[in-house]
């Protein structure tokens, strides 16, 4: 009865540690990227051209949040963009897996009985604070205090497994370096979290239970697992993506096997520059000092890198199947509403970008005679609408985070902007070849004069409309005060149309009437859609007004 009882203390303690880690690093994590989300892009997106500082603004961030996966994305924006190459890229990835190892340092300091006092301040911050960034703070300290006490819980808990026969055989088994390390792979690709498996090491060797060197061999393994959670995140995902996940890959395999013939040397190193006795931080400075050599010797063949990686994942075009397939749309960006917004804006530029072709490809179905083309013109709208539903249902799922003001306002925008892009491409699918069939069927033609007139117009509306998508990708408040200077020049120019033709309706040539009729209606639509491009622009000038400085807690989608 008594071994059963243990057996049930060990598994519960050793669960129940597990789940508070767990849960005090993801509450964490999500306060810390609420309030620092809004930098992340801005502080990457500054250093692209030095590799160094390149290395050292992964670090940074990857520190900060906690998570890998927030740069690779943020990255992965920024290559899409044409911002950065794909070899400015490769450094800062590797300077993620150097800011990875700050949990670890974290870790590896022994206030387990502070755990408690950090729940207390951090809760009493969380919900009595009135501002929403001190109520951050509260959920840092807070998730903070869960994994010490995780910790110390899934210490107590392994104690008696000291004197455990099966555990003693399991431990010796380790002390080979390959055993140690594919433990330490498999471990972290179950749980999804190196993190994770970096903190049971710590405890384990804290205890006395792992060698230093055993220790190290996991903390390795748990360097190649991680990459399984990179690899599967990018399975489905643009190109960008999976290269970023390949190199990644590539970039901690090499490392480990770089090592796992210095791990002797490595912890003999490790002893010498960390404090006598402290095996959980001889563990996190090992970890943090294999990443930082990795870094060094890997840093001056980025080029080659990203050469490989382009070799290996060479371009694919979008297929025309598909042409507007969400490509952005990443959940495990949810909890990070500033970057998920981001890939939402990125989503609406190709959707801009596509609604814009097919106002392009209106005018010669328009003024031609070919109903082929008009079936053409409407089956591009079906693309338009499936990715208008997809990104609305993803802002949707963002709105259900705490949403600062200028957040908020920010999701609205790309909300009524999704919704813009698609009545523009059903005023073409639908009114423009409404319009002309009617106008076919009636066998009124369109003068030479009129059709020059309605291509200028044409023109000036497709400018509007690219100028309005182009400010709001690029944030933009000059482009977009522009496009709404444009309202006169346009205006007076539909007015015109419309006055020279109907001076020529009493020419009593056969369908004039008629024709007059139709050449009103498509100057009419295109002129609706110039007022959604100067609507699209206004957006983007309010958005980037001074925000109030409270925050609200939750948005919902509109429309």
């Amino acid at each position: 009865m008594t071994a059963e009882l243990n057996q049930f203390d060990l598994w519960t303690g050793l669960a129940g540690g597990l789940a508070l880690f767990l849960f005090g690093m993801d509450l964490m994590t999500a306060a810390v990227k609420r309030a620092a989300g809004e930098h992340l892009k801005t502080l990457l997106g500054r250093v692209t051209r030095n590799r160094f500082l390149g290395a050292l603004a992964g670090a940074a961030v990857t520190g900060l949040v906690n998570s890998s996966t927030v740069t690779t994305v943020i990255l992965v924006g920024f290559i899409s963009a044409g911002l950065m190459s794909m070899a400015q890229s490769v450094s800062v990835i590797m300077g993620a897996n150097i800011g990875s190892t700050v949990t670890a340092q974290i870790l590896a300091f022994n206030v387990t009985r502070l755990a408690l006092p950090m729940i207390a301040l951090g809760f009493l911050v969380a919900f009595q604070a009135r501002w929403e960034a001190w109520k951050d703070y509260g959920r840092m300290l807070l998730g903070l205090g869960f994994v010490f006490y995780g910790m110390g819980l899934m210490s107590a808990a392994m104690v008696p497994l000291r004197t455990n026969e099966t555990f003693i055989d399991f431990v010796a088994a380790l002390a080979n370096p390959v055993a140690a390390i594919l433990t330490g792979m498999i471990f972290t690709a179950l749980v999804h979290s190196s993190a994770t498996t970096t903190g049971i090491v710590i405890v384990l060797a804290g205890q006395g239970m792992l060698t230093l060197e055993t220790a190290i061999a996991v903390a390795l393994g748990a360097n190649v697992g991680t990459c399984a959670t990179a690899g599967l995140a990018a399975i489905g995902k643009p190109r960008e993506a999976v290269r970023a996940a390949l190199v990644h890959v590539l970039f901690n395999v090499a490392g480990v096997l770089i090592w796992v013939a210095f791990i002797p040397q490595l912890a003999a190193l490790v002893r010498y520059v960390s404090p006598a006795g402290d095996v959980p931080r001889q563990v996190a400075n090992a970890h943090t000092i294999f990443n930082v050599a990795n870094t060094l010797v890997f840093i001056g063949f980025t080029t080659q890198i990203a050469r490989l990686v382009e070799w290996i994942v060479p371009d694919s075009p979008i297929t025309a199947d598909e042409p507007l397939k969400p490509l952005y749309l990443d959940t495990a960006l949810l909890s990070t509403p500033a970057v998920a917004m981001e890939n939402a804006r990125r989503e609406l530029g190709r959707m801009g970008s596509y609604v814009a072709d097919m106002l392009d490809r209106a005018l010669p179905a328009v003024l031609g005679n070919s109903r082929g083309a008009l079936h053409a013109l409407e089956a591009m709208d079906k693309p338009v609408d499936r990715l208008h539903q997809a990104i609305i249902a993803y802002l949707g799922r963002v709105s259900l985070n705490r949403l600062s003001e200028d957040q908020a306002q920010t999701l609205m925008q790309l909300v009524a902007m999704s919704n813009d892009l698609e009545h523009v491409g059903d005023r073409i699918a639908t009114d423009l070849t409404t319009s002309t069939r009617k106008r076919l069927d009636e066998h009124a033609p369109i003068r030479p004069e009129a059709a020059r007139r309605i291509t200028a117009y044409h023109a000036d509306v497709a400018k509007a409309l690219r100028q309005a998508v182009q400010a709001v990708m690029e944030e933009d408040a000059a482009l977009a005060a522009e496009v709404r200077g444009m309202k006169r020049e346009v205006t007076v120019l539909s007015r015109d149309i419309a006055r020279e033709r109907f001076r020529h309706v009493p020419d009593r040539v056969d369908g004039a009437l008629m024709a007059y009729v139709r050449e009103v209606e498509i100057v009419e639509i295109l002129d609706g859609i110039f007022k959604i491009a100067r609507r699209i622009a206004r957006g983007e000038i309010e958005t980037e007004a001074e925000p109030e400085p409270d925050a609200t807690p939750v948005v919902a989608a509109a429309r």
